[in-house]
């Protein structure tokens, strides 16, 4: 099955009606730019329609053909003389320049649903990764449009899923699916990419998802970093959005300045290990080397979960590599999976958080993804996807990304226990992922989000 796209049209008004006020005051139906979400692309036809896939190839010059690849990709070093020598030369844009509103119409074109339907009848929210990703992606490239270069002397490439944030669990698979976004912050080289998603009840869009991704413009090899358009901020509200983008800069760098690859664990987390060793010794014994179980836990070494995959072109970006959204859309059905057979019974997606692009994928890739729960709390459970590929000709494994998924479960689970001194700080760096998260929604049975 072929990934999403999206399709440029032109929708009546008041039926997508511009959030934040970032697409008003324009009467240029370019400045709107709303589109749609199809299975599938096809020739321009009504009202200028365009595939987002094909208006990303368009941008880069990219070949839809695999043949071609390399041919493309060698007619991308001419655009080199396009790229700012520094951030100064670059024009500034306003956050309505790269506003974008996408439309995935399950309601209204019932033959759309299939690709986004569980067996239960609810949406895949693995494929709600794959539309974000590449909405995000097309954001940053109207942010950084150069009016007089047919092509983009930029390549576009998600970084870091920084926080995907569930503020409604209900989504029917029989209504229509609104996506919004924008650029909310930059730097010299990254942007941050604000989306929403929304899902129409009663003639309006409510509130479903909001994301927020941050991007890194290379040039027009993808061999370096490449500077973007400043931003200009023309209210008090896009100044405290801007503002927001700051502190979560901060938040990164402060987090990752903690990391137990780098820190020890503080105080309070040792000794909250150390219990957790103790309520683990046989009380029949003197030693510390026999081990049991508390009522009802489980160790996390018997938590796991893994797959592989063959990275097909079929798969590919508009640069050639494997798609950031499916590498985003395999990880997380696999954390579904492994929650579910967890928790014992089918587990809801609460957050997303954290999800580093640290190596690109290249096609033939085999793609090893390793799962499992590292923290659990009443009806919460945190899991871990490791993520890391081999080419066909030579063994050795790279991570290439690391996934932190939290799910709810319909009932209470059993607590996890880490047995070695590795599995306490994933333990703990799964607690840290799930303190971070915004405050517990509540779970609603009916036409819930799932794989």
């Amino acid at each position: 099955m072929r990934r999403a796209a999206l399709r440029l049209c032109t929708l009546s008004k008041g039926l997508l009606a511009p959030s934040r006020g970032l697409a008003q005051g324009s009467q240029n139906p370019e400045k709107q730019r709303v589109f749609h979400i199809h299975e599938a692309c096809s020739p321009i036809h009504v009202n200028h329609g365009v595939c987002v896939r094909d208006k990303l190839r368009e941008i880069v010059g990219a070949s839809t053909n695999w043949r071609d690849h390399v041919k493309a990709m060698e007619e991308r070093k001419l655009l080199h003389s396009f790229l700012a020598a520094s951030q100064k030369g670059l024009p500034p844009r306003r956050m309505k320049d790269s506003y974008i509103e996408v439309l995935l119409p399950l309601g209204s074109q019932p033959e759309l649903r299939e690709k986004y339907l569980t067996v239960q009848n609810t949406v895949r929210f693995g494929r709600i990764l794959e539309d974000l990703d590449s909405l995000g992606v097309l954001i940053c490239y109207m942010h950084n449009k150069i009016h007089s270069a047919k092509m983009s002397p930029l390549s576009i490439v998600t970084a870091l899923v920084d926080r995907i944030d569930m503020c409604k669990k209900s989504l029917s698979p029989e209504q229509d699916i609104k996506f919004s976004g924008h650029v909310s912050w930059v730097g010299k080289t990254s942007m941050e990419v604000k989306m929403h998603m929304f899902q129409l009840h009663d003639n309006e869009f409510s509130p479903v998802l909001d994301a927020t991704f941050v991007m890194v413009a290379r040039d027009s090899e993808n061999k370096g970093p490449a500077f973007v358009n400043p931003l200009t901020l023309e209210s008090p509200e896009e100044e405290e959005i801007f503002r927001q983008g700051e502190l979560n800069k901060g938040t990164r760098v402060a987090f990752s300045s903690m990391s137990l690859l780098k820190m020890a664990p503080t105080a309070e987390e040792r000794t909250a290990i150390h219990e957790m060793f103790l309520n683990t010794l046989d009380p029949k014994t003197v030693s510390f080397r026999s081990r049991v179980l508390p009522p009802n836990a489980v160790w996390m070494e018997n938590s796991k979960l893994k797959s592989l995959d063959i990275c097909h072109p079929q798969e590919r970006n508009i640069f050639n590599r494997i798609f950031g959204g499916f590498l985003m859309r395999k990880a997380y059905e696999l954390g579904w999976a492994t929650a579910c057979n967890f928790g014992g019974s089918r587990p809801f997606i609460v957050a997303v958080d954290d999800i580093m692009f640290q190596k690109p994928v290249e096609v033939g890739s085999l793609l090893f993804l390793s799962s499992q729960v590292c923290f659990t709390q009443g009806n919460y459970i945190q899991v871990r996807v490791h993520s890391e590929v081999a080419s066909l000709q030579d063994k050795e494994h790279m991570t290439t990304n690391v996934f932190h998924f939290t799910f709810m479960s319909e009932k209470e689970v059993p607590l996890v226990f880490p047995r070695t001194y590795g599995e306490s700080m994933l333990y703990l760096d799964g607690q840290r992922h799930f303190s971070s998260m915004s405050a517990p929604v509540t779970l609603k049975k009916d036409h819930l989000i799932e794989p």
